[in-house]
């Protein structure tokens, strides 16, 4: 499943929260690598909003251990609720079989890249962002800003894969980073991700809890750029009116 539209993604290792994200996310980022019993949570979902599967290891900003961590991620994409699965670049390269694989389950896959010191300068970013289309269904990636020039790289690379027709999503991390995250989407960033309040989880620096993204995100549309949450359908298959608005940012 690629979303049409711009998607919020909220983050979390508990799927039994799933309830507390639905009036504000498109999705749940179920953080595998740090949540118990992950494959037992998969089988116990009830809830509505579609799944994202994310399983890292410690070089990729996670803390799933190496041993069965792909294995762990395969069975997650046999799941009906689990519509994308995220795989880091660099796997994706050492095992290019991976991805058809994870397909052939009925998931779409988000090939990612993670630059935890630095932005890569624009001609490279742009290379990683079309070698990680090339591999995937959707492009994210995900760089640390030193100074607010890399932060306009980082938008201007996810606008430029947008017009070529990629399908791509672009972080920047960190406090500097952090409003990249509100306006990405006006620049054709697919997904966006926050994590619930409360989340006992050790995510993404710079991340801005899911209320009070859902609402900037609302509030810096921009009329023929930026598209609405939500157009007919949903990422989930709801029409437009069965879907709450996001609420308004408030502590938890």
């Amino acid at each position: 499943m690629i979303p049409d539209e711009f998607a919020l993604a909220a983050t979390t290792d508990d799927l039994s929260r799933e309830a507390d994200a639905r009036d504000a996310a498109d999705l749940i980022e179920f953080r595998m690598d740090v949540a118990t019993d992950p494959i037992d949570q998969l089988a116990a979902y009830e809830g509505e909003l579609p799944i994202v599967a994310t399983n890292r290891n410690r070089w990729f900003g996670g803390h799933a251990p190496d041993a069965g961590r792909l294995d762990a991620l395969f069975s997650a994409s046999r799941f009906d609720d689990v519509v994308l699965v995220d795989v880091e670049l660099e796997t994706a390269r050492a095992k290019e079989w991976i991805v058809d694989d994870l397909r052939e389950n009925g998931v779409d896959v988000i090939v990612s890249h993670h630059d935890f010191e630095s932005t890569p300068d624009r001609d490279v970013l742009a290379a990683i962002v079309e070698e990680c289309a090339d591999y995937g269904d959707i492009a994210k990636v995900a760089t640390f800003p030193t100074d607010l020039a890399d932060t306009l790289t980082v938008l201007d690379v996810v606008r430029e894969a947008t017009a070529a027709g990629r399908s791509v999503a672009g972080i920047a991390m960190g406090e500097l980073g952090s409003h990249v995250r509100v306006i990405g989407h006006v620049y054709g960033s697919k997904l966006g991700y926050a994590p619930l309040v409360d989340d006992e989880g050790d995510y993404a620096p710079g991340q801005i809890p899911l209320r009070e993204l859902a609402s900037l995100v609302e509030s810096t549309r921009v009329e023929g750029a930026s598209p609405k949450r939500f157009g007919g359908e949903g990422v989930n298959g709801r029409e437009n009116d069965d879907v709450a608005a996001p609420g308004p940012t408030r502590p938890e």
